[in-house]
């Protein structure tokens, strides 16, 4: 066959394969090389900080005020000081205007409510006929309830966010709380809620705010 390619092209015929090409060597699996680790002799071990913890370590610097030094001081508070605070010798210690807002209208509210749902609940037993049957009966008084408790607990809860604001700034630019800072704002306050009532209306409501924010001054601090 090379003979008759050389005669009829004039030239040698390539070979496809190179005869410089490396021999198969075949596969070759990889190898691990193991190294020996020394193995714990409990026998060498004095005791067990030995092995724990490394010699010259000070367990006291975990310690997360370690390294202070004498920059740390201390806040030291004298108990009797605090008696003189104003609104600490009430119901609810007070810090503030902020505190006497929330738990004084909370209070007035809850208190209120209460007083209203149980003026409902003996008027509506009182409005029932007694032959009526019991369902009509469990509705009339929770109707009751429901008209009397939220009207009163609403009118004492606005009354009182009122009343606390108008003391926390009379008390405010007066530089102290006493029992005339409660009566003026009661005062203050009661005619502001019957405002749109007329005269008349506003200085009873005036009077009865005045005179029971005083009365309550004058009673905690007898009391507590």
């Amino acid at each position: 066959m090379s003979s008759f390619w050389n005669a009829l092209t004039g030239k040698p015929r390539q070979s496809s394969h190179s005869d410089n090409a490396p021999a198969d060597s075949g596969d070759k699996a990889p190898t691990t090389s193991f190294t020996s680790v020394p193995t714990f002799d409990p026998a060498t071990a004095a005791d067990v900080s030995s092995f724990l913890t490394p010699a010259g370590n000070d367990l006291s610097l975990l310690h997360p005020l370690a390294g202070l030094g004498g920059d740390l001081s201390y806040l030291d508070v004298d108990e009797a000081m605090l008696s003189s605070i104003p609104g600490s010798q009430s119901v609810l210690p007070s810090r503030g205007w902020s505190d006497d807002l929330c738990y004084g209208t909370g209070t007035t509210y809850l208190v209120a409510l209460t007083l209203g749902g149980a003026w409902g609940l003996a008027e509506g037993l009182k409005k029932v006929p007694a032959d009526a049957p019991p369902r009509l009966k469990l509705n009339g008084v929770l109707n009751a309830v429901t008209r009397r408790g939220p009207f009163m607990g609403n009118s004492a809860g606005v009354l009182a966010m009122v009343y606390n604001g108008i003391n926390s700034t009379v008390g405010y630019y007066r530089g102290k709380h006493d029992t005339a800072n409660s009566v003026l704002s009661g005062m203050i306050a009661g005619a502001i809620f019957k405002s749109t009532r007329g005269a008349r209306p506003m200085a009873v409501s005036s009077g009865i705010v005045g005179a029971t924010a005083g009365a309550w001054s004058v009673g905690s601090k007898a009391l507590l």
